[in-house]
């Protein structure tokens, strides 16, 4: 090699380690974030919120020494709500309207807060509950997250996970690979999230730690809920309590061991909520529900309760203790706040804002800012129906008692009465929305109507445009997918979820697909369906499983039909299992 070209290549060399050595220091110049998000728990489960069983002494610490934002909201569902959180966008816009059957699937090309920051030099971590897909593309390790450990679907128990799981000893995903646990939930995600904050590394870390907590089924170490059943609670509320004070108790481990780590000034942590408390309703049963901080409405509702969660931050030395601010705060604003923070460029086409001129004491115009929420089930929102604009001061709502039900186009008359009934709140001065004003405001219904309108244009075009998420199948980052009944969509999954099919991209290859079965109380015929294909086997009076063997499946995309027949009526099955055989 010549003299010259030697020269120019020590100094490439030369630029290129002191571009890699000013990454690492910026790097470790930026914080650590820690984001922690309960699963069900309300603004009234929180001890300092007048709740008078519950005390949460860790979660309100962290506002103790930070700020706790009184007024903030999120959306009335799980997955809405994580889709927010991670991506500063409204959830319509990425994909997610519900929580099950393709509404909870995020669309591959959003852009997460854990891509954006793995991007920039840090290490990245989910513990717990993910619910915005569990196959390629959708999972966890797509979106940005170098360390998972979660459970499938919207909850352990449910359809997407396998059958028996419990709260207790578990089978959960470690980085996509199914392993079973031992001990209760909670802790295991709490223990993982520790040992991916205590790591030696010289990159600071993103670590969200979202627990299934106190999320239905209500299953929790017995010596958490004996204290509130000795207070008399109905069992519901002893059970639901001791899933929280497990909650704070893991949160206090947290926060102890960024002290043993001397990383605590160095620390941003988040702690909120996903939505406002589900309250079980039975014919037979006399529940009294939770308390609620004289707050309207419960889970899925679009009033206060439904929406407004607890919500605690702190970062030592950057911002001051003991704040407490009714500034109105919302998820999409954690990603452009996270990233203001951590000094990294926010992608353009976000809709939250930074809170952290807020935090600091610098800024508190936020009086004009706008919060949209809408929920529906099924593939097609539908404009008017259960939504609220909130402000800071008034609140335009159009409400339903069972948005799970708004499934179907409503008739002309039933959206002029939805109209007719709009009601406005001023949340400022009547936050338990008692006082309905549509009736003396009608310009400020007619105004936020209006913002309204725009926004579920605006949304629903964007999600239009992009189609609903499909799952993948035969890649080399999922040879092996397992389609659960959590997943797939059609008619008679709305009603009954007894059969539907799955939106699926597949490769060209040769498959193994494995169908497992209900009971089946006598012969039959199993069915395999994808475009042009459709294969068919006999089955058996009591069979459990059935495989078909070497199916070519083509590139393309379409519905993805797996049944089985008795009679007339098609039957789908628990899980499907397709395997491409032709790679390794």
């Amino acid at each position: 090699m010549s003299t010259h070209l030697k020269f120019k290549w020590s100094r490439i060399l030369l630029v290129v380690t002191i571009i890699a050595a000013g990454s690492i220091l910026r790097s470790q110049d930026r914080p650590n974030v820690i984001i922690m998000m309960s699963d069900d728990q309300g603004y009234g489960d929180i001890g300092a919120h007048g709740n008078p069983y519950l005390k949460t002494p860790n979660m309100e610490s962290i506002g103790e020494q930070g700020v706790e934002m009184t007024h903030f909201f999120a959306y009335p569902n799980c997955s809405a709500s994580r889709a927010a959180v991670l991506t500063g966008r409204y959830p319509y816009r990425t994909g997610v309207t519900a929580v099950t059957q393709v509404d909870h699937f995020m669309n591959t090309s959003e852009e997460t807060l854990a891509e954006i920051l793995a991007e920039n030099g840090y290490r990245t971590g989910i513990f717990g509950k993910w619910h915005l897909g569990d196959n390629v593309p959708m999972r966890p390790t797509d979106q940005g997250f170098q360390e998972a450990l979660v459970h499938k679907g919207g909850g352990i128990g449910q359809a997407a996970g396998p059958a028996g799981n419990t709260y207790f000893d578990p089978v959960l995903e470690h980085n996509n690979v199914s392993k079973k646990y031992e001990g209760y939930c909670d802790d295991i995600f709490t223990d993982a999230a520790i040992d991916f904050i205590a790591q030696e590394n010289k990159k600071p870390f993103l670590a969200y730690l979202a627990t299934n907590l106190p999320h239905f089924p209500l299953q929790v170490p017995d010596e958490r809920a004996e204290p509130y059943r000795k207070k008399g609670l109905h069992e519901d509320n002893a059970l639901t309590y001791g899933m929280i004070d497990n909650i704070d108790y893991n949160v206090g481990r947290v926060l102890e061991k960024l002290k043993e780590l001397g990383i605590e000034e160095n620390t941003i942590v988040i702690f909120l909520s996903d939505n406002g408390p589900r309250n079980r309703r039975t014919k037979n049963d006399v529940y009294p529900g939770r308390w609620t901080a004289n707050l309207r409405g419960t889970k899925t509702s679009v009033y206060e309760c439904g929406i407004r969660v607890p919500f605690f931050v702190r970062w030592p030395g950057k911002i001051n203790p003991d704040q407490t601010s009714k500034t109105m705060g919302t998820v999409i604003d954690i990603l452009p706040t996270i990233l203001d923070a951590c000094d990294v460029a926010a992608p353009e086409n976000i809709d939250g804002k930074s809170l952290l001129p807020l935090w600091k004491g610098e800024a508190d115009a936020f009086e004009n800012s706008l919060f949209f929420t809408q929920m529906h089930y099924g593939p097609t929102p539908f404009k008017y129906m259960h939504f609220a604009v909130r402000g800071q001061k008034y609140k335009l709502i159009s409400p339903h008692d069972f948005p799970h039900g708004i499934l179907y186009q409503p008739k002309d008359e039933e959206l002029q009465e939805v109209l007719a009934n709009l009601e406005l709140y001023d949340v400022e001065n009547d936050p338990s929305e008692r006082i309905n004003l549509a009736a003396k405001h009608p310009e400020m219904v007619e105004q936020l109507l209006a913002e309204y309108e725009n926004w579920f244009d605006e949304v629903t075009e964007e999600r239009d445009a992009k189609g609903i998420q499909r799952i993948h199948l035969g890649t080399s980052q999922q040879l092996e997918v397992n389609l659960s009944r959590f997943d797939w969509g059609g008619p008679r999954v709305i009603s009954k979820n007894e059969l539907g099919h799955w939106r699926v991209t597949t490769e060209l290859g040769a498959y193994s697909v494995s169908l497992d079965l209900p009971e089946v109380t006598s012969d039959g015929v199993a069915h395999l369906k994808y475009n042009d294909m459709h294969l068919k086997k006999p089955i058996r009076k009591g069979q459990k499983n059935v495989v078909f063997s070497d199916v070519p499946l083509p590139k393309g995309e379409g519905n993805f039909h797996a049944y089985f027949k008795i009679g007339r009526l098609a039957t789908g099955p628990l899980f499907v299992d397709v395997k491409r055989m032709d790679i390794k």
